[in-house]
């Protein structure tokens, strides 16, 4: 078995774990294998044990990709979502994990019926408050949520965030309870279910599962550094 296998049936105990000492079911959590950067080679080592979701942050480096590798992965688009991008991702992409803005919500549905595909969408919030982060700040959250709720042909499911790097404990619990916060008052002020909370890395995804994470996105603790 190669490293890359290896270290991904240990995230994957690691966040079982995890999701055991939160009183949760480690069955719903993915284990976001985060592919960029990184040959084939080491995707379809993955895919031939049987994992079938991956992430990509450059729309050129996941098209290359995809027409290597077999049909039945499950793409995640999870890096800056360009106006000029969105059909190819919309097209290559089954999760689309960062949408910030409402041209870009407007957009996206328009392009979903043209393209005949319902592609599930989160929105990218930037709990944090980090001027270098993406995504929508807190206090415009709830517009750009509605406008979400809108579409009929891209399914907005759920948010997705990223916490500062090498934050504390406790600034961590704040950003992921804060997620968690937003999606349960969108939930209820919506009238829609968002069953999926995007949020965790390599180096904070514990405390993301504690929060409530349905996918953490696992890049340099499977593939190792880039």
């Amino acid at each position: 078995m190669s490293s890359v296998c290896e270290n991904f049936r240990r995230v994957r105990s690691e966040v079982d774990a995890a999701a055991a000492a939160a009183g949760r079911d480690g069955k719903d959590i993915l284990l976001l294998a985060v592919s960029k950067t990184f040959p084939v080679s080491e995707i379809r080592s993955l895919y031939d044990m049987g994992v079938r979701d991956f992430g990509e942050n450059r729309i050129q480096e996941l098209e290359s990709k995809a027409a290597e590798l077999p049909p039945d992965i499950v793409w995640h688009f999870i890096g800056s979502l360009q106006s000029n991008k969105i059909r190819k991702a919309v097209r290559l992409a089954s999760v689309i994990h960062s949408v910030d803005n409402i041209p870009a919500v407007g957009r996206l549905d328009r392009i979903a019926e043209e393209e005949k595909k319902h592609v599930k969408f989160l929105l990218e919030v930037n709990v944090s408050g980090e001027a270098s982060k993406s995504g929508v700040s807190r206090q415009d959250f709830m517009p750009l949520a509605h406008a979400a709720a809108r579409c009929r042909n891209a399914v907005f499911s759920g948010l997705m965030t990223m916490a500062p790097l090498d934050a504390s404990s406790e600034v961590l619990d704040a950003v992921f309870g804060g997620l968690a916060a937003l999606r349960d008052q969108a939930e209820k002020e919506l009238g829609v279910a968002l069953p999926l909370l995007s949020m965790g890395m390599s180096g904070d995804y514990g405390n993301a599962v504690a929060h409530g994470s349905t996918i953490v996105r696992i890049g340099t603790a499977v593939f190792g550094r880039r």
